[in-house]
């Protein structure tokens, strides 16, 4: 006979995915609605409005894409730009050159700068490089899990704004684990997963986007349906159809409006999932919520650190939700992550790029952001070094932890 498959309990202590809250797990394995029941549309609009509040945003347009994040970034860049368009990317890891691709598969005229892995741009670099070469888009990635680094915004939203450029952001890593200021950043338009900070499996993205990008948009809406006027007809080569179906912003619209016109089937238990995610980040408090990441992330530096490694990209500009570890000399970092996740079912992630078998990557989003997830990492990653006789302070990183949390747990609602 067939057994029911059962995954393996495990503790996942990776920048993506993490562990999905119970309360979330429980939604979704509820009955499913039509897309078009008077309730299931109810939850739609709730969902929009709870997004506005997590976004820190006004916008009319705040609604998940059906898939994962990168869904999410190609459903905004490609509603948005026209061949030939100039779009600047700042470069510091991994997921500035997955903008870069994504433009240029658009047929954008694509401009990179590049920093070091493990550093971020000043805002005044990325300010020339604006000025200098005045893109339509201006696309940077928020929080960088592949190095652990959180680029500052505020003023370079600021400078696009004023330029008259648009603004992208991808917010998928940093999205509900610390301040996503849309509207107090100039963000035209920003992108998030469900599967990091805000504890929901990987399966749709959240977005948010402004006037400014629904007037491209609807430009485009306009010509792709022949209700163009005459003087939209002369602008017409410039307002060339967009390549997606599936990822055409006025469509979507069109789904999530009032109107409701059908643009594909809602995939409803991960609407479920994604509205009492939500909903247990908007009751747990913003204010809140990011404190409790920026705790725990310093009980695990600090017990990283009491242990005798070292850690990558410590500094002002570090990402809280992710924590990068140098992996000591002549060690085998590979073998170390899977006599975690063999004996102790504990999993943290390697790197890529210039980074490979250079750095372990922890995180703490979401869920996963626990004392005990902690204390237990921390127990795992110091019983595999011992195993292969890497030389460490044993001992050490779980009571230096747990100083951490014995000193200092005032306003931490969640253990």
């Amino acid at each position: 006979m067939t057994q029911p498959f059962v995954p393996a309990k495990r503790t996942i202590m990776t920048p993506g995915p993490v562990e999905a809250e119970p309360r979330v797990l429980r939604a979704m394995s509820t009955p499913i609605l039509g897309q078009f029941d008077p309730l299931f549309t109810s939850i739609m609009n709730d969902v929009m409005e709870d997004l506005r509040r997590v976004f820190q945003t006004s916008n009319h347009w705040a609604f998940p894409i059906d898939g994962t994040s990168r869904s999410g970034l190609e459903a905004v860049l490609c509603s948005i730009i026209h061949p030939g368009d100039k779009v600047l990317v700042p470069v510091f890891g991994r997921f500035g050159q997955l903008l870069t691709e994504i433009a240029e598969r658009y047929g954008a005229e694509v401009f990179t700068m590049e920093c070091e892995w493990g550093t971020v741009f000043e805002p005044a670099e990325v300010i020339d490089e604006i000025e200098r070469i005045q893109p339509h888009i201006a696309a940077a990635v928020h929080g960088e899990t592949s190095t652990g680094c959180l680029q500052p915004l505020q003023e370079i939203g600021r400078c696009c704004r004023d330029m008259g450029s648009l603004f992208v952001v991808d917010a998928v890593a940093s999205l509900g684990g610390t301040d996503v200021k849309v509207d107090e950043w100039y963000i035209d338009a920003a992108i998030a997963g469900t599967q990091k900070c805000l504890s929901v499996p990987s399966g749709m993205a959240p977005i948010t986007y402004n006037e400014r990008v629904e007037q491209v948009v609807n430009a485009r809406k306009k010509v792709e349906r022949g209700i163009a006027t005459a003087e939209d007809e002369l602008e017409k080569r410039k307002q060339p159809p967009i390549a997606s179906n599936y990822f055409d912003l006025s469509q979507l619209q069109d789904y999530w409006s009032p109107r409701r016109l059908n643009h594909h089937t809602e995939a409803t238990s991960m609407l479920y999932g994604l509205q009492e995610g939500i909903r247990i980040v908007l009751e747990e408090g913003l204010a809140d919520r990011f404190k409790r990441h920026r705790f725990h992330e310093q009980a695990l530096r600090a017990g990283l650190q009491a242990m005798g490694l070292s850690l990558y990209a410590d500094h002002d500009a570090k990402l809280p939700m992710v924590t990068c570890v140098n992996i000591p000399a002549n060690v085998d970092g590979n073998a170390i992550r899977h006599l975690m996740l063999e004996q102790f079912g504990v999993e943290i992630a390697a790197s890529f790029g210039p980074l490979k078998g250079k750095i372990w990557r922890i995180g703490t989003m979401g869920y996963s952001c626990r004392r005990e997830n902690v204390l237990f990492t921390l127990s795992a990653l110091e019983a595999a070094l011992l195993s292969h006789h890497v030389p460490i302070y044993a001992g050490h990183a779980v009571q230096k932890a747990l100083e951490v949390y014995q000193r200092n747990t005032e306003g931490v609602q969640k253990s």
